[in-house]
């Protein structure tokens, strides 16, 4: 059997991606078998409830040589421990092509779409296999997390096509108090401990020169509730402070992006940190925090101009 999985600390498009892509190659002749790497965030046990699908189980133990599927990465540190020593034979992504490298040829299939799903799409209809109801719930879904139902800068007219076409094939008709319904439970964070807070949505990303590079984490929390988030921003500074120790980090960020407003405010960690954003967005850190006004996407906005800068210094 084929894992299929998403990266760590998986986000709606990795799960959803995972499920549908699993789902889409067994019927296509291939056993496979979805997976997570990590716990799910507040969005995606909604998104999942409305799909009447469950989630995935964790990715277990995997032995050298092992044939897996990526969805919605391809980096080796968002990705499972040992990824080195698999054998990657799919990778549907929407991201830069990182580190990876196959020990034989693979289908790669890249893209770039605001989410992983968009391509899941495309891949049905050229296999002109029928999307199930419950696919659609997860591909829609995805979309409308991943472009923030099209406020990111990432969203494409691929993207919206997707949605208009999935969403009567899941049965929806109000997509727009969807999406809202679906912040609404990204945005209830509730008393979760500030260390898993800042790890929901977090990646780390390897700068500057590949043979010495720096790592710094990127964290991002997209609410429509802001004031919650700055409510404990002792907190989280001080769990920002604790990975980046423990982990042997040499930056961490957190992105408080406001959904509504599309705004992002960020968490600066410390020094080091308060200057790099400064010199790579000219923007100020006052007493922990940075506001980088509408540069809301991680991915579009936040990570390549952090890349040059540290490309420029290598």
């Amino acid at each position: 059997m084929l894992p299929v999985f998403g990266h760590l600390n998986p986000d709606t498009d990795a799960i959803a991606s995972a499920l549908v892509y699993a789902q889409l190659l067994s019927r296509q002749g291939i056993d496979a078998q979805a997976y997570r790497l990590g716990d799910l965030n507040f969005e995606t046990p909604f998104v999942l409830r409305k799909a009447g699908v469950e989630s995935p189980p964790l990715l277990p133990a995997l032995e050298a040589g092992t044939a897996v599927a990526l969805v919605d990465h391809n980096e080796r540190a968002q990705s499972a421990s040992n990824l080195a020593d698999l054998q990657v034979t799919h990778v549907v992504d929407h991201h830069k092509l990182g580190d990876l490298t196959t020990m034989q040829p693979a289908f790669l299939r890249f893209e770039p779409v605001g989410c992983t799903a968009t391509l899941l799409l495309k891949l049905h209809r050229e296999a002109r296999l029928k999307v199930e109801q419950a696919d659609a719930w997860l591909m829609l879904s995805a979309i409308l997390s991943d472009t923030l139902h099209f406020r990111s800068p990432t969203t494409t007219p691929d993207d919206r096509e997707a949605v208009a076409f999935l969403a009567p094939v899941a049965g929806l008709r109000d997509v727009t108090a969807y999406a809202l319904e679906m912040f609404a439970a990204k945005s209830d964070l509730g008393d979760t401990p500030a260390a898993e807070l800042l790890k929901m949505d977090y990646k780390v990303f390897p700068f500057g020169d590949p043979a010495r590079p720096q790592n710094w984490g990127l964290g991002v929390i997209e609410t429509t509730n802001p004031g919650y988030v700055f409510g404990r921003q002792a907190e989280l500074l001080d769990a920002m402070r604790g990975v980046k120790a423990a982990d042997g980090l040499d930056g961490v960020l957190l992105g408080v992006v406001d959904i509504l407003n599309e705004t992002n405010r960020m968490l600066v960690a410390g020094e080091t940190e308060a200057a790099a954003v400064q010199q790579v967005f000219g923007a100020p850190t006052l007493d922990g925090v940075a506001d980088l006004g509408g540069r809301i996407s991680r991915k579009k906005q936040i990570v390549p101009a952090l890349e040059k800068h540290f490309e420029a210094q290598s």
